[in-house]
């Protein structure tokens, strides 16, 4: 199996789990940003975000993370967002 196979597997045994991404935006600009793992795609999965009152959907590749422009932390079903306190 090649690595995008791998990640887009792992994202898909995770559906509904609350995740942490944080996004490369460049200029040395990041995004960090909590959400649950919506959907996987043959080509891309989505997120939906949380920004405050505020729930948006962002689509992500499975190129993304494999070239580390986005990372996608997992969080387990005990643990909380505020729980976590970096993700590098």
């Amino acid at each position: 199996m090649n690595q995008m196979t791998l990640i887009k597997n792992e994202l898909k045994e995770n559906l509904g789990k609350k995740v942490i991404v944080k996004a490369n935006k460049g200029r040395k600009k990041y995004i960090t940003q909590c959400g649950v793992l919506k959907a996987v795609y043959p080509s891309l999965f989505s997120i939906d975000l949380e920004n405050g009152n505020e729930k948006t959907t962002s689509t992500f590749t499975y190129s993304d993370v494999l070239t580390k422009t986005v990372r996608v932390l997992i969080l387990e079903d005990d643990v909380e967002y505020t729980d976590v306190k970096k993700i590098s």
